[in-house]
């Protein structure tokens, strides 16, 4: 249960709720969130609490327990959400008119590729690098990224290049080994579901990228959101990257549904990323073209020079050229539904 107090109640009166609520044998934890004073309340019950509860002055509202994310809901906050990164004309937005393009390698592997590879992706038009060091990977015996090695390399390609960088953290310690590196953190589809991941990432103040777990429903997705804003950060950028189906021919399904769906849901950006998807670098132009045109706030593309050389996923790795050609028809779409790259 949530409870929502008007705005001009004062900390000191949450407190003595707060411990008149625990004395009756709940959990409380009070969050302050878009301009919102709350009180998440749990224990046996609820329902009679909830009832006593709507009939206190200082409450706004009660949202009960069936309601699971509330501060990710246009409930909460109607109207969209901009996350913006950067300074200057480095800076990128998430929410507004602009689609923004993230392109790079599956997987940091060389110093010499992984500068060829920013160099002709900014060239193209993509204003975010994919620098992955740490790759959770369903095999142990596939290549795993090289980790912190491979800080050198990203604070090269910011400096070389200006361009921000997204790396994936899956547990703590990588995050705060990685934090004064990058520009944004990513939780993959692995980690969607490890909360004591996306409540350490609440706690810090970076903008995250979180993919759709491969089997989670929309609603699942927006819970774990939740666990981030809830622990302080509002700066949450969703990712449809597509789910398992019984299609066997592509290697995801990605669900085009989910970046509408979401947009009606939420007030959180969301993008997407259809070389995970689809597998198949043939693919990913059409999906590209598709979940813009559907609306996406942005798209995370696998783009490698020599995708027969990737260390991992070139079979879904497109290349620079066609990452520029595919950004000029971009714009095209862009257009015509009144956004801009």
């Amino acid at each position: 249960m949530i409870i929502i107090f008007k705005t001009d109640l004062t900390e000191e009166k949450l407190h003595r709720i707060a411990e008149k609520i625990e004395s009756d044998g709940f959990y409380t934890r009070p969050i302050s969130q878009y301009g919102k004073l709350l009180l998440s309340v749990d224990g046996p019950n609820t329902e009679k609490l909830s009832k006593e509860v709507k009939k206190w002055q200082d409450v706004e509202e009660v949202i009960d327990g069936h309601f699971p994310y509330y501060l990710a809901s246009r409930k909460c906050h109607k109207s969209n959400s901009v996350i913006r990164i950067g300074k200057g004309d480095n800076q990128v937005t998430f929410g507004d008119r602009e689609i923004s393009i993230i392109a790079g390698p599956c997987a940091i592997e060389t110093e010499e590729t992984a500068l060829s590879i920013a160099e002709k992706v900014k060239d193209a038009g993509a204003k975010i690098f994919r620098g992955m060091l740490f790759k959770p990977r369903s095999s142990p015996y596939s290549f795993q990224g090289i980790g912190k090695d491979g800080l050198e390399i990203l604070d090269e390609i910011k400096k070389k290049t200006g361009l921000l960088i997204v790396t994936e953290v899956r547990e703590a310690c990588e995050a705060d080994l990685v934090a004064d590196h990058v520009d944004i953190f990513q939780i993959g589809t692995r980690n969607m579901s490890n909360f004591q991941l996306l409540k350490y990432i609440g706690k810090m103040n970076k903008p995250v990228i979180l993919k759709r777990g491969m089997g989670s429903n929309i609603i699942e997705l927006l819970c774990a959101a939740e666990y981030i804003l809830s622990y302080g950060n509002t700066n949450v950028i969703l990712c449809e990257r597509g789910i398992r189906t019984f299609e066997q021919f592509t290697r995801f399904g990605l669900d085009i549904a989910a970046i509408p769906s979401v947009k009606e849901l939420s007030h959180l950006p969301i993008i997407f990323d259809p070389s995970h998807a689809s597998g198949k670098s043939s693919l990913v132009s059409s999906l590209t073209l598709a979940g813009i045109s559907a609306g996406a706030d942005g798209v995370i593309l696998e783009v490698h020079d020599k995708p027969e050389n990737a260390f991992s996923d070139g079979t879904e790795s497109i290349t620079p050229l066609q990452l520029k050609n595919l950004i000029k028809k971009v714009k095209k779409i862009a257009e015509i539904i009144d956004r801009r790259i």
